[in-house]
């Protein structure tokens, strides 16, 4: 067996690793942004409401207006394919 057909299966697993890596990258970016959109306005939501002084309901509209936005964003990268 020569040196070249010991590493061909090794060659073939990497660029299939590397092609899985390549197309699974809009899907982790979607992730970070759900998660991103929902603790941002959320947050942004608790300060609001300890500065006004109000009790959960800028929490709870920020919190829903971060759902929207990161399946907003979910769609939109669902659907460009």
């Amino acid at each position: 067996m020569s040196e070249d057909d010991r590493g061909a299966p090794l060659a073939r697993s990497l660029e299939s690793f590397q092609e899985n890596i390549r197309r699974s990258g809009p899907v982790a970016s979607v992730g970070y942004a759900l998660i991103g959109a929902i603790l941002l306005c959320g947050g942004a939501g608790y300060a609001l409401d300890s500065w006004r002084g109000t009790s959960p309901w800028f929490l709870l509209s920020g919190l829903l207006l971060g759902i929207i936005v990161g399946f907003y964003e979910l769609a939109k990268t669902i659907w460009r394919r």
